[in-house]
């Protein structure tokens, strides 16, 4: 029989996760295959690592991982799918918004010899603010437009993978990790399942706007160079319009006599090209960051306890 190994990345999950492992254990007559339990403490503040260590004790199929401290969900993925020994592999959370009942498909598509990852993706976000939703929608609009990697509106990281796809996966060592963007990147024969908003069956969500702006962000730097291409335009327009400025100066001066207009249109030029360069250098920042940080080769997650 073959083995499939649920990676669960948890970050202050105490309260959810003895629900998601009953839940999934419950299914366990549904599914043909062996199961292990692979569970990351992404250096959680609460007793999530407690919790594994009583979950483990009574089920030899769990094995964990505790983060020295908070590494983020790319690092837990990471350190999950290295951790697995299946077959087959599926990462899930443990606020059960993925649903197991999902799993008996997702085993069936793989089995079946048609695909090699079947992953998920939401039809509809009840329970979020509208504003979130709308920038969510514009994420993945200008993702798919600006970028080579495949990425679904509403996918979510439930995804199941032979070891053949996680094995890929692991070969990209890069620190800074953005696996929406990795799952589509590699490729394979995938199939996607529809489902509607779940939600959580306890617990807090641990990402606020402001992070998902910061991850809307490394995303289009980790798969696209076109916000380079954008600053260059911006530099070149820029000259355009400067040199169109000076004929239409030169001209009015010398034809018609007209001087040059006083200061506060010059503070608002001033104003307008200093921001402009600003943007630019930010854009640039961005990446020569993440290439600093690449360049470093730190480990991109150190591990405190392990079973």
């Amino acid at each position: 029989m073959k083995k499939l190994s649920i990676v669960v990345p948890c970050y202050n999950e105490e309260e959810s996760l003895p629900i998601f492992y009953k839940t999934v254990c419950d299914m366990q007559d549904q599914l043909p295959v062996e199961l292990e339990f692979v569970f990351i403490d992404d250096g959680s503040k609460d007793r999530t690592l407690e919790v594994f260590r009583e979950l483990s004790a009574k089920d030899e199929r769990i094995h964990y991982v505790s983060f020295s401290r908070n590494f983020g969900k790319e690092a837990g993925i990471y350190a999950g799918l290295q951790k697995a020994t299946g077959d087959y592999v599926v990462m899930m959370d443990a606020d059960l918004q993925d649903p197991p009942a999902l799993l008996p498909q997702m085993i069936a598509d793989l089995e079946s010899g048609e695909y090699e990852v079947v992953a998920t993706r939401r039809v509809d976000r009840k329970g979020e603010p509208p504003i979130r939703s709308f920038f969510a929608r514009k994420f993945y609009s200008i993702m798919n437009k600006i970028s080579s990697a495949d990425i679904v509106d509403g996918a979510r990281d439930y995804q199941m993978m032979t070891r053949k796809v996680a094995d890929a996966i692991l070969s990209m060592g890069e620190y800074n990790r953005f696996s929406k963007g990795i799952f589509g990147w590699v490729g394979f024969k995938r199939k996607w399942i529809e489902f509607e908003n779940v939600e959580r069956v306890a617990g807090e969500t641990k990402w606020s706007f402001w992070k998902l702006f910061i991850y809307a962000i490394d995303g289009i730097v980790a798969f696209s160079t076109a916000p380079l291409i954008l600053a260059s335009v911006f530099g070149l327009i820029m000259c355009l319009v400067a040199f169109l400025f000076i004929i239409v100066i030169i001209v009015k001066t010398l034809v018609y006599g007209d001087p040059t207009g006083g200061w506060p249109s010059m503070v608002c030029i001033i104003l307008l090209v200093s921001g402009i360069q600003l943007l630019c250098m930010g854009i640039l920042g961005q990446y020569m960051a993440k290439a600093y940080l690449e360049t470093k080769d730190r480990p991109i997650y150190l591990v405190q306890e392990e079973k």
